[in-house]
């Protein structure tokens, strides 16, 4: 089964009616976004949809919301990160690790960083979503942590897997564009989760595109 996961607990967006569309969320923990009690509520409302938490931490930077690199040592991230899904942990007990933003994409191509995020994920006993052939699912595999491997619907992808950074052209997708991309992603056999932003005004629409097309691979 592949989930539909969208980030979500961030205090904006239309979260109420994009969980029920959701199989996972990946729920901010309060730092680049949000704050405690909006992570607490997003968490309940999470279990009373049977939707899966996950831990979404990012970047304590808030005028960037965490989408712009913070010179940290992989040792400084290693306790952001448990710091946060320590956070979350006190309402619902998270079933993955997904950081955000820079940090996800620092934990992509720093060796180090991946690894800090591994050892969290072992010691809460958590999955680790990364994209495939990229810093996290390798650092997963290393440790012997469940690796969920992600793609992106509604982001465009560069020749070499990454994504299209957000101030090119392309780089963000209309939801009808999001729902054949999400197909093709499904249809690889590459993907364990495929992902939208929660932030984003259209992300009802891609959602509802997205939820279209699993059926077609027997998600």
């Amino acid at each position: 089964m592949i989930l539909l996961a969208a980030d979500v607990g961030e205090g904006g967006g239309a979260d109420e009616l994009l969980l029920p569309m959701l199989d996972a969320a990946n729920v901010c923990c309060g730092a680049h976004a949000g704050s405690a009690a909006i992570t607490a509520a997003t968490a309940l409302r999470c279990t009373e949809l049977l939707v899966k938490v996950g831990a979404h931490p990012g970047y304590q930077d808030r005028a960037n919301f965490g989408r712009a690199e913070v010179a940290l040592t992989a040792e400084q991230i290693e306790e952001l990160l448990e710091g946060q899904v320590a956070t979350l942990a006190e309402t619902v007990r998270p079933a993955f690790l997904k950081p955000h933003g820079a940090l996800y994409h620092r934990c992509q191509t720093d060796a180090a960083a991946a690894a800090a995020a591994a050892r969290v994920a072992r010691r809460w006993g958590l999955a680790l979503v990364g994209q495939p052939e990229f810093g996290l699912v390798a650092a997963a595999l290393e440790l012997g942590v469940p690796a969920w491997r992600e793609g992106y619907a509604d982001r465009g992808y560069r020749s070499d897997g990454s994504l299209v950074p957000r101030q090119e052209p392309g780089a963000v997708l209309d939801p009808n564009a999001a729902g054949r991309q999400a197909l093709t992603l499904a249809r690889s056999g590459r993907f364990d989760v495929i992902c939208l932003h929660g932030d984003s005004p259209a992300a009802l629409d891609v959602a509802a595109a997205v939820r279209r097309v699993l059926p077609k691979i027997g998600a």
